[in-house]
């Protein structure tokens, strides 16, 4: 039977979310995990990834925007502005949102760098390459520092994210 970070999540659901009475795991079919199934309703309580986008603003010099983040997880260390999609909200317009949020930056999205998901973490990531339309660097509440960097420059060994150090390594596969 297949397994699942998913699994080692559920026994925290206790409760039915739909009409409150107890969730079971069962195993629905036998080639699929182990779920939480309501025993009074049958509701069956799917744990979803949760979906998050970033932007990886270059300049003309073909330096990349870094912030570094003012909140946990990875307070102090560096990453790209993103941040999660809204249930209904298209991810490119997310990407657009969040970097705005975080950069000051009107953006342009050019293209996908890529997709990150790890084991055991809830998160997908979209990456997009962009480039900056309007605005000025401001990186406001949630970052101490922004800066643009040159490609020798990223501080790898400070960046708060796998997925950022990989998409940006993936960047640069592919702008040189």
């Amino acid at each position: 039977m297949p397994t699942s970070a998913a699994q080692d999540q559920t026994p925290y659901f206790r409760f039915c979310p739909r009409c409150g009475d107890r969730l079971e795991t069962r195993v629905l079919k036998a080639y699929d995990i182990p779920r939480r199934v309501c025993t009074g309703c049958g509701f069956v309580f799917y744990l979803d990834p949760k979906l998050a986008v970033g932007t990886i603003i270059a300049d003309e010099h073909g330096r990349v925007l870094l912030i570094r983040r003012a909140i946990d997880p990875g307070r102090g260390r560096w990453v790209f502005p993103g941040g999660f999609v809204e249930r209904g909200e298209d991810v490119r317009s997310a990407a657009r949102r969040e970097a705005l949020e975080e950069s000051g930056f009107e953006v342009r999205l050019d293209r996908l760098v890529g997709a990150y998901s790890y084991p055991g973490r809830v998160p997908v990531v979209l990456v997009y390459a962009a480039s900056a339309t309007g605005g000025a660097l401001d990186w406001r509440d949630e970052g101490t520092d922004g800066r643009f960097f040159e490609p020798h420059m990223v501080p790898w060994a400070e960046l708060a994210f796998q997925s950022t150090a990989e998409a940006l390594r993936d960047y640069y596969a592919i702008e040189t």
